[in-house]
């Protein structure tokens, strides 16, 4: 498939804005990725291919980053992601059809929506860290790691408002651990397309949008870590995101499902 040079620019500068805004708080703009290739693309696995390859790549930078700033704590993340791989694994490697796909898709991006204007609306100066159940980490990880793996995206944006809402650490924690997740998951999820013979990139455009995601993530992740906020930015990243999950629920999900 190939596109004008117009409608690539123009594709490149909204993955630039998504990369951006996304990496401020911590997402590498998985859902959003998907909400708008569902508009381009016909095919759902290079949909999921794309956008998990373009999840690595704002991570990666995000996770460098924090790494710098002494924010990885490894020892502290490792029970979210000793489940979170396998499951990734798992979902990714599920040859779903199109119609379920969709309908997990709009779903998903539905409730990313949601769980981004709780955590936006709920952010806070002041954070005193509580004590949680040693299962919980463990928990969510296998939890969001397979719906990530079913739908091609990280998983962050459904971490980070959950570990917010418990205070389970400080806000540049939980953003580093939510980098850190979608890094680990999307490999993972990239590996079980690929196991599964479903891995299939969006060529040449993909080097475009790769390109786009680096800078936009780049700038993003330094935005974050010099405390500027963009909160109502956030929400209206949020707003479009529910907009066109439920047009993708409704339109390519369940319509596909009622005539099939």
């Amino acid at each position: 498939m190939s596109l004008a040079f117009s409608d690539l620019a123009l594709l490149m500068l909204v993955f630039f804005v998504i990369a951006l805004l996304y990496a401020s708080v911590g997402f590498g703009g998985g859902s959003s990725y998907l909400a708008i290739l569902t508009l381009v693309l016909a095919g759902f696995f290079m949909i999921r291919s794309t956008a998990l390859l373009c999840n690595l790549i704002v991570v990666s930078g995000s996770c460098y980053i924090f790494f710098k700033k002494g924010h990885l704590q490894f020892k502290k993340f490792l029970p979210f992601i000793l489940t979170s791989i396998p499951m990734a694994f798992l979902g990714a490697s599920f040859r779903l059809g199109e119609a379920v796909f969709f309908i997990l898709l709009g779903t998903a991006l539905i409730v990313s929506a949601l769980v981004l204007v709780l955590q936006t609306m709920n952010l806070k100066s002041n954070y005193a860290p509580s004590k949680y159940p040693k299962s919980m980490p463990y928990l969510l990880g296998a939890g969001i790691g397979l719906l990530s793996g079913l739908v091609g995206i990280g998983g962050g944006i459904f971490l980070a408002p959950i570990l917010n809402q418990m205070k389970w650490d400080k806000p540049i924690i939980i953003a580093a651990l939510a980098s850190f997740f979608i890094l680990v998951n999307s490999v993972s999820g990239i590996t079980g397309l690929i196991v599964s013979g479903t891995f299939d990139l969006f060529w040449p455009e993909i080097i475009g949008l790769l390109i786009a995601v680096l800078v936009g993530g780049q700038t993003g992740v330094r935005l974050s870590l010099g405390a500027i906020s963009a909160k109502g930015i956030r929400l209206l990243t949020a707003f479009l995101v529910l907009f066109v999950g439920v047009r993708v629920l409704l339109n390519n999900g369940l319509q596909l499902n009622l005539f099939s």
